[in-house]
């Protein structure tokens, strides 16, 4: 529980910005929910949207980015190269099927969609982008143009 109240509604996680539950100026109006999101879906998906944590790195030869995707398919997850070179990365843990004996105490592994997208640099080989999964850990690796030393002649100096 927070010391401070908020005005904007309660906050989940004090440290996390997106965790706010969101102020909806049109609540209590008379439209169709279906056609709005509820304030808690859209606070949780911003949520979700943020929190896919990525590593990237750079070596001699490629641009490497890694993802910790526990419980996610490789067929549920996408890695496109857009044009500008726009590294995206996206995809869906699915929410667990709840059934209607089950009594659930606490749920904190979260579901929805994740999308993260990276501007590479001038030396990334985009047509030759490989991605692999192994153990719930996305690795994208990105080649790098091979940067060519020049020549150096050695000149004898007379006299």
């Amino acid at each position: 529980m927070s010391i401070v109240p908020s005005v904007f509604g309660r906050r989940t996680n004090i440290f996390d910005p997106f965790s706010l539950d969101v102020w909806d100026p049109f609540q209590g109006f008379p439209f169709d929910s279906s056609l709005f999101p509820s304030r808690s879906d859209f606070a949780r998906e911003t949520s979700q949207f943020a929190n896919t944590q990525i590593d990237w790195k750079e070596t001699p030869e490629a641009h490497v980015f890694k993802a910790d995707l526990p419980g996610i398919k490789k067929e549920e997850v996408k890695v496109e190269v857009e044009e500008g070179r726009v590294l995206q990365i996206c995809g869906e843990r699915s929410k667990e099927k709840e059934e209607k004996n089950d009594t659930w105490h606490r749920v904190e592994r979260s579901s929805g969609k994740f999308l993260r997208r990276f501007r590479l640099p001038e030396n990334a080989k985009v047509e030759e982008v490989k991605a692999a999964m192994e153990n719930g850990v996305l690795t994208v690796t990105v080649p790098k143009v091979e940067v060519k030393k020049p020549d150096v002649k050695a000149i004898e100096i007379s006299g």
